[in-house]
């Protein structure tokens, strides 16, 4: 039987369970996800960066470890909690238990608490910090109230460019704010050469390598943070160079900050492989996967520039633009599934269509 262990909330509230996967103490900002399936994804999901990820699902682990699912090559997440993990899964694909993958990454895990009790509280309070402790009686409130994910992209991002592909039809720039694999695979899938860049790369060096698109991925963090200043200052030089850009997740917000638009943090964000999302042209509601905790001010967006063009339909918030005098648009949900629906999967059509109609015109 694994040792005792607890999650506490920075507003005092004490949850006990069962400590599996690594042991040790953490801090981490406390969320959680819907996802009913999909919990390698989630853990592989750098997005996650510097949070104390919460499975509402009741029981995760069953299908074991799949490394072919993975999104990235790490874990970004802080710590996990579930209300059950699966001892011994059962899937001809697995390659390994929950457990043993969390403690070869180090990632402290938080099984038996209320989940139900705990998606309440946040839902109701707001997201908010909580540590993982073999010892609540020593835990620090002050650092925990304290804590504040920083340098969140440079910690996710690729270090160095790396190509896929070879001889398509498009070349893409795809800049790396944490992405998730499947949206490098959606465009090869497309017939694009993908070249992945790091966060920081300059403008420059990314249009001197001539793409015919450029992709905003997924990140975590406040895209407000100061530390982002120079990525918002290179895409709005991206931006004025008139090359087909698409945005998702945090690449949307950042493509909004760029043209002036406000980003605000939600209560408790969107989370999960089942957020409905309208899209204002056409009136059809799409079942998307979404893993944020900011979103760009509808209020704020300048209507002779961009238009809205897809919003949540659970709370009205903004999920996609438009940019008018640009071959740009962006959503805040990911397309790319994985997992998670894949209603939204034509949005990459688009994309290579837009690189092909600029194409067509510079003949």
């Amino acid at each position: 039987m694994p040792d005792r262990a607890y999650l506490v909330l920075e507003d005092g509230a004490v949850f006990e369970g069962r400590g599996f996967g690594a042991e040790g103490d953490v801090v981490g900002e406390a969320v959680f996800t819907t996802g009913m399936t999909g919990y390698l994804e989630t853990l592989t999901d750098k997005s996650y960066y510097g949070q104390i990820v919460t499975q509402t699902f009741p029981l995760i682990g069953n299908y074991g470890v799949i490394p072919e699912d993975f999104e990235s090559d790490s874990v970004a997440v802080k710590g996990y909690i579930v209300r059950q993990w699966c001892q011994e899964p059962s899937n001809f694909r697995s390659r390994g238990d929950l457990d043993a993958f969390l403690r070869a990454r180090g990632v402290v895990g938080l099984c038996g608490i209320d989940t139900r009790r705990l998606t309440k509280i946040i839902r109701e309070r707001g997201v908010m910090n909580a540590m993982i402790t073999r010892r609540p009686d020593r835990a620090d409130m002050s650092a925990i109230r304290d804590y504040r994910i920083s340098g969140a992209l440079a910690a996710v991002s690729s270090k160095a460019p790396h190509t896929a592909g070879a001889g398509g039809r498009y070349s893409v720039a795809l800049m790396d704010y944490g992405l998730k694999e499947n949206i490098k695979r959606e465009l090869l899938k497309r017939g694009c050469d993908v070249t992945v860049f790091p966060h920081d790369t300059p403008a420059g060096a990314i249009l001197a390598s001539r793409p015919d698109g450029i992709m905003l991925s997924n990140g975590p963090g406040d895209p407000r943070d100061g530390e982002n200043a120079p990525v918002v200052s290179a895409l709005r030089e991206l931006c004025a160079s008139g090359t087909p850009m698409f945005g998702i997740c945090l690449g949307h917000q950042l493509l909004a900050l760029a043209h002036g638009f406000g980003v605000e943090k939600l209560k408790y964000g969107h989370r999960g492989a089942n957020q409905p999302a309208k899209e204002l042209t056409t009136g059809k509601t799409y079942i998307t996967s979404q893993n944020h905790g900011y979103a760009v001010v509808s209020g704020s967006i300048d209507g002779a520039a961009a238009g809205e063009w897809f919003v949540n339909v659970n709370d009205g918030t903004n999920e996609g633009i438009i940019y008018k005098s640009e071959p740009i648009f962006s959503v805040q949900f990911h397309p790319e599934a994985a997992s998670g629906p894949r209603d939204t999967s034509f949005l990459f059509d688009r994309f290579t269509d837009s690189m092909g109609v600029k194409r067509n015109a510079a003949r």
